[in-house]
C-alpha cells in the first residue's frame, strides 16, 4: 500500500471519528414539558396556596409545613424550565450531550409545580413522607425485577419471564410461609421459584435455541395460568392453612430512622427492603468491578471473542439466567411476605413489564434501572396520592400516569439506547 493511500486512509478515518449523531430526544422531551407546564401553570393556573408537610407525627425532628403560592410557583417553574431546555439545545447544538442531572433537575420542578397546582386551596397537605414512602413500597418488585433483567440482558438472554418469575415468587412464599410460619424460609424459597422459572427459560433459550421473547411470554402466561388454578382450587379453599403468611416487621436503624424525609423512606422498612439495597450495591459492583462481571459483559456483548478466550458462553449464560431469576424471584416475595400479606390471583399486575422497561430505561445498567424503577413507583403512588387530595385531573388519566410517563422517559428522554450487543441472539460453537 503506497503512503498516500494509507494518508488517504487517515484522513477519511478522522472524518469519521468526527461525525457525531446528534440527538434532539432531550431537547425536544424538554420543550413538551415546558409547553405542559405553560398550558397547566401560567394559563389554567390556579389560586391559592399549597401546604405541603415534611415531617411525620413519629419524627424525632418535626420540620414546619411549607406553605407556597400556586400561581406563582407555577410562574417561576414554567421559566425554569424553560432555561433549562435552552440549555439543553444549545449542548445538543454544540455537539454536547445532555447530563442526567440536568434532566434531574427538570423532572423535580416539574413535578413540585405540579403538586403546588393540584394542591392549591386543598383541605388536606401533601404529606411528603408518605408519598415517598409509597413510592420505594411499590418500587421493591421493580426493582429486584430490574435487576433480574440487567443480569440476563448483559449476559445475552432477553428476560421477557420477569412477569412469571414475580409471581411464582410471591405465590410459593405465601404457601411456604402460611404453612412453617418462618417468613426468611418463604423468603428463600421464592428465589428458588424464580430460580425454576429461569431454569425453563435459559433450557429452551440457551440449549434448544428457541425465540427468547417467545420462551417469556410464554412462561408468563403459563405461571399466571397454573397459579391461579392453584388459587382456585387449593389456596382459597384453606386460606387459614396455605394462605395466611406473617409478614415482615418493620426494622428501624438507629438514628438514620430518625432523619426526616430521609429516615421514613430509608430506613424503617423490612428486611426485603435492606436486601434490595445490598443487592442494588452488590450487583452494580461485581458487574464493573469484578471477573465475574467482565466476563458477563463479554458474553453479552461478543460471545465469539470470549470463546476465544476459554469462557464457556453457553455455561455462563445459563446459571446467570438463573442467578436473575432467583433474585427476581425475592421481589415477588414482597407481595405476599411485606406488602400486601396474602396472594391473590395476577397480583403483580404487570410489574414483571414495567421492570423490563427500567431496564431499557435504565440502559442496562444497576443504579440507572433502580432509579427508573423509582420513577415508575414513584408515578404508580402518586396517582393514589393526588386521588385523596382530590385532583383537578380526571382519574382516568391520573390511572394511565405510569404508562405515559414510561412512554416519555423511554422515548423521549433518555436519548440513545443500546443493550448488549449478543442480547437475545443465541451462540452456537462453531
Amino acid at each position: 500500500m503506497s503512503t498516500a493511500t494509507q494518508h488517504e486512509n487517515a484522513d477519511s478515518t478522522r472524518g469519521l471519528e468526527k461525525t457525531v449523531v446528534k440527538s434532539w430526544k432531550a431537547p425536544i422531551g424538554f420543550a413538551i414539558f415546558t409547553a405542559i407546564a405553560l398550558v397547566l401553570f401560567v394559563i389554567l393556573g390556579r389560586d391559592g396556596n399549597s401546604t405541603f408537610t415534611l415531617s411525620g407525627s413519629d419524627d424525632l425532628i418535626q420540620l414546619p409545613n411549607v406553605v407556597v403560592d400556586a400561581r406563582v410557583t407555577g410562574i417561576v417553574a414554567t421559566l425554569i424550565l424553560a432555561v433549562i431546555t435552552v440549555i439543553a439545545y444549545l449542548r445538543v447544538r454544540a455537539d454536547r450531550r445532555v447530563p442526567l442531572w440536568l434532566t434531574s433537575i427538570l423532572g423535580v420542578v416539574f413535578l413540585f409545580a405540579f403538586l403546588a397546582w393540584v394542591a392549591a386551596g386543598a383541605s388536606l397537605p401533601v404529606q411528603v413522607p408518605g408519598l415517598l414512602v409509597g413510592t420505594v413500597s411499590l418500587s421493591v418488585p421493580l426493582i429486584f425485577g430490574a435487576l433480574g433483567g440487567v443480569i440476563s440482558e448483559r449476559v445475552g438472554v432477553v428476560n421477557v419471564a420477569i412477569e412469571g418469575q414475580l409471581l411464582a415468587g410471591a405465590f410459593v412464599s405465601a404457601v411456604v410461609a402460611s404453612i412453617t410460619h418462618q417468613p426468611l424460609l418463604g423468603l428463600a424459597v421464592a428465589a428458588v421459584a424464580g430460580a425454576l422459572v429461569a431454569f425453563v427459560l435459559a433450557a429452551f433459550a440457551i440449549k434448544y435455541l428457541v425465540d427468547q421473547v417467545i420462551v417469556g411470554v410464554v412462561l408468563n402466561v403459563l405461571v399466571v395460568g397454573l397459579t391461579n388454578f392453584l388459587y382456585s382450587q387449593v389456596l382459597s379453599k384453606n386460606a387459614e392453612l396455605l394462605n395466611s403468611p406473617p409478614r415482615f416487621d418493620r426494622i428501624n436503624i438507629p438514628i438514620l430512622s430518625e432523619i426526616p424525609i430521609i429516615g421514613p423512606t430509608l430506613f424503617r422498612q423490612t428486611i426485603i427492603v435492606y436486601l434490595m439495597y445490598i443487592a442494588v450495591a452488590a450487583v452494580y459492583f461485581a458487574l464493573f468491578h469484578t471477573k465475574w462481571g467482565l466476563r458477563v459483559r463479554a458474553v453479552g456483548e461478543h460471545p465469539q471473542a470470549a470463546d476465544t478466550v476459554g469462557i464457556n458462553v453457553n455455561s455462563t449464560r445459563f446459571w446467570n439466567v438463573l442467578l436473575a431469576g432467583a433474585i427476581t424471584g425475592l421481589g415477588g416475595a414482597y407481595f405476599t411476605l411485606g406488602s400486601v400479606g396474602a396472594f391473590n390471583k395476577e397480583m403483580t399486575a404487570g410489574a414483571g413489564y414495567i421492570a423490563l422497561a427500567a431496564v431499557i430505561f435504565g440502559q442496562w445498567d444497576p443504579i440507572r434501572a433502580t432509579l427508573a424503577a423509582l420513577l415508575f413507583g414513584f408515578a404508580t403512588n402518586l396517582q393514589n396520592a393526588l386521588g385523596i387530595i382530590g385532583s383537578p385531573v380526571p382519574s382516568e388519566f391520573m390511572l394511565m400516569l405510569p404508562y405515559v410517563l414510561t412512554i416519555f422517559a423511554v422515548a423521549g428522554l433518555v436519548g440513545r439506547s443500546r443493550g448488549p450487543a449478543a442480547s437475545g441472539r443465541p451462540y452456537i460453537k462453531s
